[in-house]
């Protein structure tokens, strides 16, 4: 008797959402603030190592090794290749290998649980592993956030002397010379937003563990999209759509620590890990109440650039609004009562 032939699963379908996401990964850390609030701005350090873990995951399920082998190689040149003279260099390229060897190696030992689990357990394991291995280099970990700081401010300098240089070019004179009023707009306006990120390069090393964190979960989500639009191997269940992204109730007291953290005086030396926490832990409720308004609305595609226009206008009252949404849904699951009973 022969064995049954077991075909290979479907490939995800649907490009649309998967091309815009490593179209944002890719572009916002060109773009002011997002610029110097990324702490690795080659995203590619971090997504095109997960790709080969999610390659490799996927040979050891039964997936082809000729993908296996090319996502690997391809992760070894995007790592080696480029200038790795600086520190900052150094310390990007080593946070993407680690990323990936935590994240294949939580594949293999947990072969059936969906991505959040996986990613959040990669997340650990690299901060585990990177925190001990920090301590080896001179300065430890101090010198590590040192090293993020400076690398901000350099990206604020650059930003702020290539506006320099063209703000003195025979173009941009000419244009003033006879667009007077639109040419003072405009420089009162960059002159604005070369405040806010000389601001944000300044602020942003004291919270860029939580923005590490969610970077990396983002290119782990990204490259988990983009495995299952490319290999037959299924490493995992789908990703859900964001208006049905919930995860365990018991991340509460993520935010709840970081509270704790921030308002109990005697823990005033841990102040600096409860506003990461309240920053990374925040914006997971954050996507959850945006997903419980887009189950509610249900809007189209015209309407969802309206509401991200919006959100993207009023950030800060969307994410407040978004964070409410999310925590209420801990107790109060609006999405599972407002199914019709059967």
């Amino acid at each position: 008797m022969t064995a049954p032939v077991v075909e290979p699963a479907p490939r995800e379908r649907g490009w649309r959402g998967v091309v815009g996401g490593l179209a944002l990964l890719l572009l916002l850390p060109a773009m002011p603030p997002f610029s110097v609030v990324l702490p690795v701005a080659e995203t590619a350090l971090v997504l095109v190592p997960a790709l080969a873990a999610c390659a490799l995951a996927g040979w050891k399920a039964g997936g082809r090794l000729f993908l296996a082998v090319l996502w690997v190689a391809f992760a070894a040149w995007v790592i080696v290749a480029g200038p790795a003279r600086s520190d900052y260099a150094l310390l990007a390229r080593g946070w993407g290998v680690l990323v990936a060897v935590a994240f294949a190696a939580w594949a293999l030992i947990w072969p059936d649980r969906p991505f959040l689990p996986r990613a959040l357990a990669t997340l650990g394991m690299a901060f585990l592993v990177g925190g001990m291995t920090s301590f080896a280099v001179p300065g430890g970990p101090a010198r590590v956030k040192q090293v993020f700081a400076s690398e901000a401010l350099r990206r604020a300098d650059a930003f702020d002397a290539d506006w320099q240089a063209r703000l003195v070019t025979k173009d941009w004179q000419d244009f003033r010379a006879t667009n007077a009023e639109s040419a003072a707009w405009f420089e009162k306006t960059l002159e604005e937003q070369r405040g806010m990120v000389r601001r944000t390069a300044e602020q942003s090393p004291a919270v860029f563990p939580a923005l590490l964190a969610l970077e990396t979960l983002a290119a782990l989500g990204l490259a988990w999209a983009l495995y299952h639009r490319v290999g037959r191997a299924r490493i995992g269940a789908p990703l859900a759509r964001l208006r049905e992204f919930r995860f365990n109730d018991q991340f509460i007291w993520g935010l709840v620590s970081g509270l704790v953290l921030l308002v109990v005086p005697g823990l005033a030396p841990l102040r600096g890990a409860g506003f990461n926490l309240l920053l990374f832990f925040g914006a997971l409720y954050g996507l959850r109440g945006a997903g419980v308004t887009l189950f509610f609305l249900a809007p189209g595609r015209v309407m969802m650039v309206v509401l991200v226009s919006l959100s993207v206008l009023f950030a800060g009252t969307a994410g407040v609004i978004f964070v409410g949404l999310g925590l209420g849904d801990t107790w109060l699951d609006w999405r599972r009562r407002a199914r019709p009973s059967t």
